[in-house]
């Protein structure tokens, strides 16, 4: 009985053994299969990573092809759009953006010629093309171009001319302190005096009522009189301070003169008009002052001056807003 045991024991034991073989077995070969699976899942991880990459290559290629298509789309659109568009519109265009352009010129420079040329030059291509929608936008021109005209602007160009004149005539103009200067109230027949004495003192000693000696000492007294006269001169100064110039003096005083005027010249260039007047004053008053008004060249200058003065003055480049708004009315009309 216990060898039957014993045999039944080993049997089992051996069974169980062969059971623990073959589960191990299997679980060996389960762990190669997973290992092996997972060397795959590694390695169709990484190609998946790789075909990703070169999708999203591809894809921002793509993107920018399409950017690249769109912004030729709008290009295509605004030719096909300036292609579609009539002449007469054309027309219009290229007017209105001269005229833009004019008038930033001639804000610029102060002067209504760019304006005014802009004006003419888009009247005689309206008349050139002849069309009724037209009409409007040039009688709108024929308005502008005739309020342009009226507005007085200052000619710098020739303003600065002018003080060109008048700084290189300063350094001949005569000053009051001058020595050899002739004061206003002598007259030419007051020089002539002397001759026509001593002839009525020849005439009066020819007819014997006197001695030709008593003639002759009184031709002598009236001459000798005469130049003592002219040794003595009374002239009235409005300016004292003008007569104590000194020569050293008077070389500055000019120099000053023409500082004023080119002060003024470039207060023009610049479009300054108020410093150009301050500056037209002071050199007035210096002229006044310090030189002699009688003298022919000091009135030229001091009407120069004047003349600037009455010209240099501010005024607004109107705006073509009647052609404009004839412009954008047929623009919309089409």
């Amino acid at each position: 009985m216990a060898t039957v045991l014993a045999v039944s024991a080993l049997a089992l034991a051996w069974s169980g053994r062969q059971r623990v073989q073959t589960l191990e077995g299997e679980l060996v070969r389960r762990q190669q299969a997973s290992a092996e699976q997972a060397t795959d899942a590694r390695l169709l991880a990484r190609q998946a990573q790789e075909l990703t990459r070169d999708t999203a290559a591809k894809m921002a290629l793509l993107e920018a092809r399409v950017a690249e298509s769109a912004v030729q789309r709008s290009q295509v659109e605004d030719l096909m759009q300036s292609i579609a568009r009539s002449r007469d519109e054309n027309v219009l265009a290229d007017i209105e953006a001269a005229l833009r352009v004019a008038l930033q010129h001639s804000a610029i420079t102060g002067s209504t010629e760019p304006l005014l040329a802009a004006l003419q030059q888009a009247d005689e291509r309206l008349a050139r093309h002849s069309q009724p929608p037209l009409e409007r936008v040039r009688r709108a021109i024929a308005k502008d171009i005739e309020r342009t005209r009226d507005v007085g602007v200052a000619d710098i160009a020739a303003l600065t001319l002018r003080l060109d004149e008048a700084i290189r005539a300063v350094d001949d103009l005569p000053l009051l302190s001058r020595p050899d200067r002739q004061p206003a109230a002598v007259r030419p027949t007051e020089v002539a005096r002397p001759p026509a004495a001593s002839a009525s003192a020849n005439a009066v000693a020819a007819e014997g009522d006197v001695s030709p000696w008593r003639a002759l000492w009184q031709a002598w007294g009236v001459q000798v009189w005469q130049e003592v006269r002219s040794l003595v001169r009374v002239t009235r100064i409005d300016q004292p301070d003008a007569m104590l110039v000194a020569p050293e003096q008077a070389w500055f005083l000019r120099e000053n003169l023409k500082l004023r005027l080119l002060n003024a010249r470039l207060a023009l260039l610049s479009r300054q008009f108020d410093t150009a007047q301050s500056d037209l004053r002071d050199a007035r008053t210096a002229l006044e002052r310090y030189f002699d008004r009688n003298a022919r060249g000091v009135q030229g200058v001091a009407n120069t001056l004047r003349q600037v003065m009455a010209q240099a003055r501010q005024v607004g480049v109107p705006r073509p807003d009647a052609t404009l708004a004839a412009i954008a009315a047929a623009a919309a009309g089409r």
